[in-house]
């Protein structure tokens, strides 16, 4: 197969790429993600202008938050963009007369990290994804947890801070309210969580902040651990570019939460925060790097 279309929907950004048979990348743009029924619209004209840019292409793979429907090809629900029973597929076979997969974000970006990245030698894995919201993948005895009109992993809706802040589904005291990369910025009051971690070096109020949402995050993931047991849990998503920073609290914490399990190895993306768009070539490509 030649040339694909990989697109990956966030909670903030929609990125694109065309990458040819080994997997370069020919052009990539990425515009903000609307909220709504805009974010159609906004998929079928971005992915019109990469191909205008790049060539015909032969497929193209989308990746999608919330729940997600593959079979319908349909965004059943999302809290962080505003959405519920939105297609997808159609207007995207219209747009752009390829055949269009529609896929979860979180579970195909495990996938590309299972197929060429962090987890190649793992059978029993958790991917999760920290960035606009908090969610995971779950690789359990070599087969990805799934299920249609249900998602499996949805991690940051677990409330781990009884009374905690509002959550974006409802909910009070949600890990996704407490250690998303929107959660944090928001508690330190600047644009980006990148900001915080910037400032943690010589400032307390950064590091009370790192810390309240490493702390619980490992709660989160011991929850995980207790339940499914992956030998390994690598931290993805836009978040995971705070590298050791966010990865050896985070590890710290977590060994010292679980007690009957096995405590598994923790570790950064392969593909950092790109593996929504590695997941998506991969969705192309009919699961095939």
């Amino acid at each position: 197969m030649s040339r694909v279309l990989a697109i990956d929907v966030g909670g903030t950004t929609i990125k694109a790429a065309v990458t040819d048979a080994g997997g370069a990348r020919v052009a990539s743009a990425a515009v903000p993600t609307p909220r709504g029924d805009a974010a159609v619209g906004a998929v079928a004209a971005l992915g019109r202008r990469l191909i205008a840019a790049a060539g015909p292409v032969t497929a193209a793979g989308v990746l999608l938050p919330g729940i997600v429907d593959p079979d319908r090809r349909m965004g059943v629900y999302s809290a962080n963009v505003g959405w519920s029973d939105l297609e997808f597929g159609g207007p995207l076979d219209d747009a752009w007369r390829v055949p269009v997969g529609v896929g979860h974000d979180v579970t195909w970006a495990g996938r590309a990290e299972g197929a060429t990245g962090a987890a190649r030698e793992a059978s029993d894995f958790a991917f999760v994804a920290l960035g606009t919201g908090i969610s995971a993948a779950i690789m359990s005895g070599g087969r990805m947890l799934a299920r249609p009109g249900a998602q499996p992993g949805e991690l940051g809706h677990v409330v781990v801070r009884h009374g905690g802040p509002p959550c974006s589904c409802g909910a009070r005291g949600c890990l996704e309210a407490i250690a998303s990369a929107r959660a944090i910025a928001a508690a330190y009051g600047v644009a980006s969580a990148r900001e915080v971690f910037l400032a943690a070096a010589d400032d307390a109020g950064a590091r009370r902040v790192i810390k309240d949402a490493t702390d619980a995050l490992a709660d989160g993931l011991a929850l995980l651990v207790a339940l499914v047991a992956p030998q390994r849990i690598i931290l993805g998503g836009g978040l995971s570019l705070a590298g050791a920073a966010l990865a050896e609290p985070v590890a710290r914490a977590l060994a010292g939460r679980v007690r009957v399990q096995p405590v598994p190895d923790v570790v950064l993306a392969a593909h950092g925060d790109q593996a929504g768009l590695a997941g998506a070539a991969l969705l192309a490509r009919g699961g095939h790097p």
